[in-house]
């Protein structure tokens, strides 16, 4: 008996030798593959907990509209008060992914509270283990636990939330798609508000130019003693011309009399007559194209201030129509929010994945051990020999 207890004894010691040169041997595949396994299959098995994901999509949309029936020009005078939906639909997505969005979502809803429950592990609720209750901090969590991305294909923004509860993942998703929207109209008001104070700018200018206009010709008129230029020229030029008629029929009287009645009394009353006529002629030319008196010399001037007024005008009812269309476009809103999909309520967690999450630890801890492995024995074949 003592010697079968001696030889049992014996292969105790020698298959825990065994083992314990077997674990020796294999310590670095131990420590570096197996173990992390080990943890990981016990995280993501028994620890980890459930993560439901809420998603919502919405476009971001303009109505056609028929065109504007301005002039060109009233067009180039009009603003433009929007830009195209996908520029709006970026800045949802600046929107939803900055603090702004987690301090509105805050207002209304408890973030903190939906991120830090008692059910949920200490690795994954709010704080983690090396973050402190900050805002700053919350805002990373934020970050990790929302998305809003832009798909390409079909232009529409999609939002997703993971939450610890399939309320809290509703609830959050719900808020920042009602955020979105009343940001959306906030854009629409902000671009409408400025269309219309640019629009009332330019006719406040407009107006300004008209009067302006008006004062600098009446103020030439008043200098030049002058109505209408134009209108005196033209009524001295037939005065003129009437004038011209009759001294020519004076003077064709005149020498017919002094050819035929030399000595006729009424020869110096007709030579009187032309003679007047002719002075009044030069008078009234004189008017028009004189010195620098004349009408003529004048007329440049007033012309000038003529087109500046009448291009003033012009220039204020373009102003006043496109201010009509801002008013227009502002009593219909030029984009809106269109919601393709609504939040969901998840009714099952679609997180942590826990069987891929253990195989990606494994995968990940066996890539390393292979490449530390194959530094070491590199490093070996290297090394000088003693």
């Amino acid at each position: 008996m003592k010697i079968d207890s001696d030889i049992l004894a014996e292969n105790s010691i020698r298959s825990r030798s065994s083992w314990l040169h077997w674990v020796m041997r294999r310590k670095w595949f131990l420590i570096f593959v197996l173990a992390p396994t080990v943890v990981a299959a016990i995280y993501y098995g028994l620890i980890a907990s459930d993560v439901y994901i809420s998603e919502s999509r919405f476009v971001v949309k303009s109505p056609d509209q028929k065109g504007s029936q301005l002039s060109s020009l009233a067009n180039l005078v009009q603003t433009k008060s929007l830009s195209s939906g996908q520029d709006q639909a970026n800045e949802v997505l600046d929107y939803v992914r900055s603090r702004n969005a987690l301090v509105d979502l805050g207002k209304g809803y408890d973030v903190t509270q939906a991120f830090a429950p008692a059910e949920a592990d200490f690795l994954s609720r709010y704080p983690g283990v090396f973050q402190n209750n900050t805002f700053e901090s919350l805002y990373k969590f934020y970050g990790k636990k929302v998305s809003a991305e832009l798909d390409t294909e079909t232009s529409s923004v999609i939002i997703r939330v993971q939450a610890f509860s399939p309320e809290a993942a509703y609830r959050i998703n719900a808020r920042l798609l009602d955020l979105s929207e009343a940001m959306v109209n906030r854009l629409n008001a902000r671009a409408q508000t400025r269309g219309i104070s640019e629009a009332e700018v330019r006719v406040f200018e407009a107006r300004k130019r008209v009067r302006d206009a008006r004062v600098a010709l009446a103020q030439y008129r008043n200098a030049s003693e002058l109505i209408d230029p134009v209108k005196q020229a033209g009524g001295a030029l037939e005065i003129s011309n009437s004038l011209v008629s009759e001294r020519a029929t004076l003077q064709a009287q005149l020498d017919q009399m002094v050819s035929m009645t030399p000595r006729n009394p009424a020869i110096p009353a007709l030579r009187a007559r032309v003679k007047a006529l002719s002075s009044e002629i030069a008078e009234q030319e004189g008017r028009i194209v004189g010195d620098r008196n004349g009408i003529a010399s004048k007329l440049s001037g007033y012309e000038a201030l003529t087109v500046e007024q009448e291009f003033a005008t012009e220039n204020l009812n373009i102003a006043s129509a496109a201010l009509v269309q801002a008013r227009a476009d502002a009593v219909h809103q030029k984009f809106y929010l269109e919601r393709i999909v609504d939040p969901n309520r998840p009714d099952e967690p679609l997180l942590p994945r826990r069987l891929w999450s253990v195989i990606v630890v494994a995968a990940s801890a066996l890539c390393l051990y292979f490449i530390g492995w194959m530094l070491v024995i590199g490093i070996l074949e290297h090394a000088p020999e003693d």
